[in-house]
């Protein structure tokens, strides 16, 4: 079993910046895909960033150039760094972690950025 657990939610004014980070604990072995998602209300939960097992990332489009993914495998802790926040961004943030070909989830992390 994997447990996923986010921090670094909150309220933020447009323009302004937050940094979320995910600890994963239990049965990791080794550097694993990682990636964060989001979900706005009544929206479907959607890949924000994605980094993989190598170290490769992914961002959705609406991200590109504001947000940064990082992981330190020694700690198995992965980071979603916002900058440049819009009130688009609102969301409750999920991690979700892939290990041995299954999906895990965190409980999510809310982020709401006013205008």
């Amino acid at each position: 079993q994997v447990q996923l657990v986010e921090s670094g939610g909150g309220l933020v004014q447009a323009g302004g910046s937050l940094r979320l980070s995910c600890a994963a604990s239990g049965s990791i072995f080794g550097p694993n895909a990682m990636g964060w998602f989001r979900q706005a209300p009544g929206k479907q939960r959607d890949m924000v960033a994605f980094i993989s097992s190598g170290g490769s990332t992914l961002y959705t489009d609406s991200v590109k150039g504001r947000f940064t993914i990082s992981r330190d495998n020694a700690k198995n802790t992965v980071a979603l760094q916002m900058n440049s926040l819009k009130p688009e961004d609102t969301a409750v943030y999920y991690c979700q972690a892939v290990v041995a070909g299954q999906v895990y989830w965190g409980q999510g992390i809310q982020v709401t950025v006013s205008s």
